[in-house]
């Protein structure tokens, strides 16, 4: 499609053509001249990692103390009063 456009198509046939919308065209070719690639963006990912990483050491350290915690337990030390967490 992007091809397409850059030999001199307009969008409208070129996203009638392969059923996509014209500002589907539009969006891909400016991505192809912008990043140098129109293909798909990564999709969704990892997003909570980081927030738990941030405070790994507080939270081994309360396994660590108590080995045989249960979850409901380190879930409620972790929301009351102390380091901080968000």
């Amino acid at each position: 499609m992007v091809a397409a456009v850059a030999a001199g198509l307009n969008h409208r046939p070129v996203a009638a053509r392969y059923g996509v919308s014209a500002a589907s065209v539009s969006r891909w070719r400016r991505r192809a001249r912008l990043e140098g690639d129109p293909g798909p963006r990564a999709v969704g990912g990892d997003r909570r990692s980081g927030r738990i990483e941030a405070h790994s050491a507080p939270i081994l350290g309360m396994l660590s103390d108590t080995p045989d915690v249960t979850i409901e337990e380190l879930r409620r030390l972790l929301a009351g009063p102390g380091p901080g967490f968000d």
